[in-house]
């Protein structure tokens, strides 16, 4: 595994697993959460220590479930979740506290090491008095760092000019088709890591035709050039899959590197 250095100075594995349909019903992201950690052992077993997760995706507890199965320590685990952008969460100083506890208390831990901002809203001023909560538990050590997700360039760039503690990452949709270059360039820049979801997601025929030619140069699978892609340029990486063996190809993605050409022609899928 390779680890990114965040602007607080800690290390993040530069791949996780996504979680959002982890232990519900059917796998489904609206299922009924039933408890079953398969998936998440199984991704233990294949070398993940990097997972995923949020308050609206129900399954911090399931989370916390399967890292107190594996038999590793806690500190051998680097685990975000998000506070949503809802005013039930965010509209007094309250409603935050109680959204980070609630997050501590599922996940059985008293640390996280990363907690985003799920989504913004249109008050910018109020996701500043949000982060001003957050940058208190990271004085107090509970949260080792904070970060947000799905911020353009304008929401980011008010944040960094009010924030005390910069964002530690942005997390962005970045996929072929959809790559962001833009806020993933504008993060960078501004010291923030971005990290992209859903990374393999609503890549077409025409684009897998072509990643799996620049594969088999590697011999690897179209996907695995797609995180290789991401990984090459400074994204943190957070693919998710339920089979076992498309957890462990996602983790295979060391042993290569691209080059400036095929970099050039992934960048414009």
């Amino acid at each position: 595994m390779e680890f990114v250095k965040l602007n607080t100075g800690i290390q993040i594995p530069i791949v996780g697993s996504g979680t959002n349909t982890f232990g519900k019903e059917d796998g489904d992201y609206s299922g009924k959460i039933n408890g079953d950690t398969t998936e998440l052992i199984q991704a233990i077993k294949a070398g993940y220590r990097h997972f995923d997760t949020a308050i609206s995706y129900r399954n911090e507890s399931v989370v916390g479930d399967a890292i107190k199965e594996s038999g590793f320590e806690r500190d051998d685990f680097f685990l975000t979740s998000k506070i949503p952008g809802r005013p039930e969460y965010t509209n007094s100083e309250k409603a935050v506290i109680e959204a980070v506890e609630s997050s501590l208390k599922a996940f059985r831990t008293d640390y996280i090491d990363l907690y985003l901002i799920h989504h913004p809203w249109e008050n910018l001023e109020e996701i500043v008095s949000v982060w001003k909560v957050l940058e208190q538990y990271v004085d107090q050590g509970t949260l080792k760092a904070i970060g947000v997700s799905n911020f353009d360039e304008a929401q980011l760039s008010h944040l960094l000019q009010h924030a005390r503690i910069k964002p530690a990452v942005n997390q962005i949709e970045s996929h072929p088709g959809k790559w962001n270059h833009e806020i993933i360039h504008y993060s960078l820049e501004q010291g923030v890591i971005p990290e992209a979801w859903g990374p393999l997601s609503r890549t077409d025929d025409a684009a897998k035709e072509k990643l799996t030619k620049i594969a088999n140069n590697y011999k690897k699978t179209w996907a695995q050039v797609i995180l290789r892609y991401q990984i090459e340029r400074g994204v943190i990486v957070i693919p998710k899959s339920h089979n076992s063996e498309r957890q462990k190809d996602n983790l295979a993605i060391f042993g290569f590197s691209l080059t400036e050409e095929e970099k050039n022609e992934i960048a414009a899928l």
